[in-house]
């Protein structure tokens, strides 16, 4: 236990691993609170769909030969979040039809878009990095951790600043328009966050696991409360910890920081899981 305590002190004198931890705290953190909602009003599509999406940016990006892919690739993922939830209203395309023909074309263009005008000599180890996260989050500059924390705290910002309507929304969305409340703006206002969190999140665990970020707390927290507010605090305490502990064994053991996060976050849902069936289930 010493030994490890040491190389792990060792390993937080570079800035590299500090930063790591900073984002992966306040990544796992803002997809945490979204993550409730999404999984009650059944967005979860969404957030898998737009992480297809921002992939197809990144590539755009890479082929353009931008040193800064974050802007480029945060303005189409919102514009496609926006495009999602509007298109899901068309009673001719409905919303899972509309979220696969998105996804499904971002990641095909991206990828022969990488394979065409690539100049890496490794395509296939970007290509990897970019779906799974292998890499980057231990390569990240001081420009993209200030990215990455105030983009963070602008999603925070807006989840404790609208609580009350995105709870009214989540849960009754047609009470919440009968009360006046404008609930296709806040819906709007939830798909732009989902889009702001998946575009950070893609330096931790890659654009192919990014709704385990979101997914696994929320469904972990509900199997042992069940308030909206318990549920969100716990789901919240979850994912940061996850988040540490996978980050922490990547780095001491050398495997794939954003895998080891999502196997981490496996673990703890069956944990919770088996607390909630011990503790009688949640009722539904």
């Amino acid at each position: 236990m010493a030994e490890l305590f040491e190389k792990l002190t060792m390993y937080l004198q570079y800035p590299f691993v500090r930063y790591a931890f900073i984002v992966g705290v306040l990544i796992a953190l803002c997809s945490s609170l979204l993550g409730v909602t999404l999984v009650l009003k059944r967005f979860s599509f969404i957030g898998d769909g737009l992480s297809h999406v921002a992939f197809g940016a990144m590539a755009i990006a890479a082929v353009a030969g931008l040193t800064n892919e974050m802007p480029l690739v945060l303005v189409i993922t919102v514009i496609s979040a926006v495009l999602l939830l509007r298109t899901g209203q068309n009673t001719k395309i409905k919303g899972d039809a509309a979220v696969a023909m998105i996804s499904v074309g971002a990641l095909a263009i991206g990828y022969l878009l990488m394979n065409i005008f690539s100049k890496s000599s490794n395509l296939s180890g970007d290509v990897c990095s970019t779906l799974f996260g292998s890499t980057s989050i231990l390569t990240l500059t001081k420009t993209e951790v200030w990215f990455s924390a105030i983009f963070s705290l602008l999603v925070i910002a807006v989840f404790i600043f609208f609580y009350n309507k995105i709870f009214s929304v989540t849960f009754d969305e047609s009470f919440a328009r009968a009360t006046g409340i404008k609930a296709g703006l806040y819906n709007l206002i939830i798909a732009v966050v989902i889009a702001v969190i998946i575009v950070l999140a893609m330096n931790l665990v890659g654009s192919l696991l990014i709704t385990a970020l979101v997914i696994f707390p929320a469904l972990s927290a509900m199997r042992v409360f069940k308030s909206f507010k318990a549920v969100t605090i716990c789901s919240a305490a979850f994912s940061v910890s996850c988040a540490l502990l996978g980050i922490l064994i990547s780095i001491l053991a050398g495997t794939p920081v954003g895998s080891t996060i999502v196997a981490v976050d496996i673990v703890g849902f069956f944990i919770f899981f088996t607390a909630g069936s011990l503790k009688g289930g949640v009722k539904r």
